[in-house]
């Protein structure tokens, strides 16, 4: 008797040709934001926004206050470039920011962690050494100048 060899397919090519039928493909292709998310847009950044959905092409991020909303508002198309950089091809096309409360997994923003009582000098200091992470030198001098109105205002 001649024995028949059956053809063993391997799970990832036959999910990869589903995919491909149903056209999710693209879609789940948008999700790889997520695990580049902290390490584009830096430290300080990630502490205060996160990414929550991507539809169309727009990412869709909540934001610890509405100042840090509307600083990266101004930095919205460099932190889409860099995504878009770090992804090799055009995912992001618009960023929605909007304020709400950040999941306990993301670290609270130094400001909620320090007290009324720091002096300046402390908080100047905290300030450089979260701006240090920061590789990215136009989201750093964003980052600057958000820090000098919120010290400004801290004197008023």
């Amino acid at each position: 008797m001649r024995k028949e060899t059956s053809r063993i397919e391997k799970l990832g090519d036959i999910l990869g040709r589903s995919l491909k039928r149903l056209e999710l493909s693209p879609r789940l292709g948008e999700y790889e934001v997520w695990p580049i998310w902290n390490s584009t847009v830096g430290a300080t950044i990630a502490r205060n926004a996160q990414p929550e959905k991507i539809r169309n092409g727009t990412l869709f991020v909540k934001v610890a206050s509405s100042t840090w909303m509307q600083e990266l508002q101004y930095m919205k198309d460099v932190i889409s470039e860099k995504l878009n950089d770090s992804l090799g091809r055009a995912v992001v096309k618009n960023i929605f920011f909007y304020v709400g409360t950040l999941d306990d997994k993301t670290p609270r923003p130094r400001s909620q962690e320090t007290s009324a009582s720091d002096s300046p000098a402390r908080e100047s200091r905290l300030d450089e050494e979260e701006l240090h992470s920061v590789k990215n030198p136009e989201i750093r001098r964003a980052l600057k100048r958000l820090y000098a109105v919120r010290s400004r205002k801290g004197r008023k």
